[in-house]
């Protein structure tokens, strides 16, 4: 699976999606930072940038800034943030940090077994699904994503 800025460069890059294939993230429950459950597919339709990091993992808090950027400036109705937090602390650790920081992207943690196709073997890591529930770019690690290049890639998905 090519990186976000591999695919984000490379505008011929062709998406395909398998007829009747089941969406990224299927039967995945999510819990926002009020207690909320909300269903992993009820996005689907929307391009999905689902970050997952956690509290004590330095790359993951040095790329915030950056992703804050790109949420204040994408349109919520084409593109879903899911910032899934995988701290064990609990919420309140998740609702302090994400308070301080004046963070006003949506934070979910896991409310149900967390999907295999989402594994990943470090954080921060980074999917962009497309609105048709497929996986189209994969970043393990840290990266800057408010950048113009990741802007159109993101709103080219949501046409």
């Amino acid at each position: 699976m090519p990186a976000i800025d591999e695919v984000a460069a490379n505008s011929e890059t062709e998406l395909y999606t398998v007829a009747g294939a089941p969406m990224a993230g299927a039967g995945f429950k999510m819990v926002d930072l009020n207690g909320k459950t909300v269903n992993f597919e009820s996005l689907k339709g929307k391009v999905i940038f689902l970050n997952i990091w956690a509290t004590w993992c330095p790359p993951c808090i040095a790329e915030m800034p950056n992703i804050h950027s790109l949420y204040k400036k994408m349109d919520p109705n084409k593109v879903a943030f899911v910032m899934l937090s995988v701290d064990e602390g609990g919420m309140e650790k998740v609702k302090k940090f994400v308070d301080k920081k004046k963070y006003t992207f949506p934070v979910y943690m896991p409310a149900s077994q967390f999907p295999q196709e989402f594994y990943s073997t470090a954080i921060p890591t980074t999917f962009i699904i497309s609105p048709e529930g497929k996986i189209v770019a994969k970043q393990e690690g840290m990266a800057e994503y408010d950048t113009e290049e990741v802007r159109e890639f993101l709103l080219g998905l949501a046409k």
